[in-house]
């Protein structure tokens, strides 16, 4: 018997290695015929099938769970969806027979889907899910994309047809909801989902490659990560809409700010008389330097010139357009930028306000605008007299044509602007907000006055505005003004 024992034993080790792929080679792990290798939830299997040489997940909730173990890896495939689809890859998780899987992370699959009931669904391809959202739409339904994540130690990394979409660094001791708990990396083997009836997502060749062992790298900073999970969690879209490529700042290093910090952003340029952008040809040139990039496209509108300088087919390229007040000609035929000293009249400090006001009810009553920015900023002379000629009349006069146009108020980290009581005076009224920076340079900052006004105006993630489709961009509903005034 000892003679037989060492050789079985050492048969046995060389078949044990021989069934593990070595770290950097790509294994195939769905063969395109059958689920050799996997394992449906007990929870509703008939919703997950294969078709076609795909997987295909379409009906009530469950889950299909991969037979392995994966600690650092890449884990690639290419998906499918159908029009309002909700799927998701879940990564280190294990296997359960029902409900959502507990462990590991959730890489989001949506790409037109907006939620049931009171619930709107921000959550894109490419979220890690309710950890770092990502909310820009990078991919169209009924198109095969690839999706590839890459695990090495505490860094989750996610591509979107090989362009960097995501990423997050998992502190030592990450904060986490009550039942958020196994939301962690650590080893664990991948699932596909199919989330509801109405949900159709197919995958197809499939792939892992194990990674070695790597160090950890280092968590920039765990009290950030902690306020972005806090929000990230229930929904709250952190989005800064207002950000220029200004003083040498590249659109790499915006998307690089934004996986870096968690938080999203909208690129605008300034189009209008004597800026960037000043026709439609200029217009259609911006809009090609930026595409690909996992970022809103949105517009300034710059004087109240704009409006002729631009085509409505033009103008429905961006995402969304924000004008402010600060740019208009007064009563005397003076033009008026408000941020430039020489460049403002300030004759009487009432009649002033009075004026900007029926400027501003004029301009959003008007433009084919989303969002009021730069909200309520005064002159420099005037700025420390802000919140005595700010009267309670004036803002609600403000609200009043923002909630009767549906246009949504920024509120601006720059200038600090609006205050807190005309948000929850707008918060009232039904008008939605956005966050901007409103940069002059490279430094983004952390919108830290904005997520000061959540916590004093008791904002929810219902209260932001929400990127209007096609149908409902106020260039289609409204149109261009026939007459400009101001």
């Amino acid at each position: 018997m000892k003679k037989l024992f060492y050789p079985v034993i050492l048969i046995m080790i060389i078949l044990s290695a021989c069934q593990t792929k070595p770290a950097g080679e790509w294994e195939v792990i769905f063969n395109g015929e059958n689920l050799d290798g996997w394992k449906k939830a007990t929870e509703n299997p008939e919703s997950i099938t294969v078709e076609e040489g795909t997987v295909k997940c379409s009906g009530e909730r469950s889950h299909l769970f991969y037979d392995g173990k994966f600690k650092n890896f890449e884990f690639e495939t290419e998906v499918k969806t159908m029009e309002h689809s909700n799927s998701g890859i879940f990564i280190h998780t294990q296997y359960q027979g029902e409900g959502w899987p507990a462990a590991g992370y959730e890489i989001q699959i949506n790409n037109t889907y907006r939620g049931t009931g009171n619930y709107i669904e921000r959550k894109k391809t490419g979220s890690i899910y309710s950890i770092r959202n990502i909310y820009y739409p990078l991919v169209k339904d009924n198109e095969w994309f690839k999706m590839r994540v890459k695990v090495v130690e505490n860094k989750i990394e996610v591509f979107v047809n090989d362009i960097k979409v995501n990423e997050y660094i998992q502190p030592q001791k990450p904060w986490r909801w009550e039942g958020g708990e196994k939301i962690l990396l650590g080893k664990g083997t991948f699932a596909l989902q199919a989330h509801d009836p109405k949900s159709t997502v197919y995958f197809r060749n499939i792939r892992v490659k194990a990674l070695p062992d790597d160090t950890p790298v280092p968590v920039p900073d765990e009290s950030w990560d902690e306020t972005v999970t806090k929000l990230m969690q229930p929904g709250f879209p952190l989005i800064d809409y207002h950000v220029h490529l200004k003083g040498g700042l590249t659109i790499e290093e915006v998307v690089q700010n934004s996986q870096a910090l968690g938080i999203n952003y909208g690129i605008a340029p300034n189009c209008g008389l004597k800026f960037p952008v000043t026709n439609d040809s200029t217009l259609y040139a911006y809009i090609e330097s930026v595409a690909g990039s996992p970022t809103f496209k949105g517009m300034q509108a710059e004087g109240r010139e704009w409006v002729t300088l631009f085509s409505p087919e033009a103008i429905a390229q961006f995402d969304y357009v924000f004008t402010d007040a600060m740019t208009f000609t007064d009563k005397k035929g003076r033009r008026n930028r408000i941020w430039i000293k020489d460049e403002v009249w300030v004759d009487n400090k009432q009649k002033f306000m009075d004026d900007l006001v029926e400027k501003i009810e004029a301009i959003f009553s008007q433009e084919p605008v989303d969002i009021y920015v730069n909200p309520t900023v005064l002159p420099d002379t005037l700025m420390p007299e802000y919140d005595q000629l700010w009267t309670k009349e004036r803002m609600a006069k403000v609200v009043k044509v923002l909630a009767d146009n549906n246009i949504a108020l920024e509120i601006n980290a720059r200038y600090k602007t609006p205050k807190a009581e005309m948000i929850k005076m707008a918060k009232e009224a039904g008008v939605k907000f956005t966050f901007g920076t409103n940069n002059t340079g490279r430094d983004l900052g952390k919108l830290e006055y904005c997520l000061e006004m959540i916590q004093e105006c008791g904002l929810t993630p219902n209260d932001m505005f929400e990127i209007k489709p096609d149908s409902l961009k106020p260039i289609n509903v409204k149109g261009l003004p026939a007459k400009i005034t101001g």
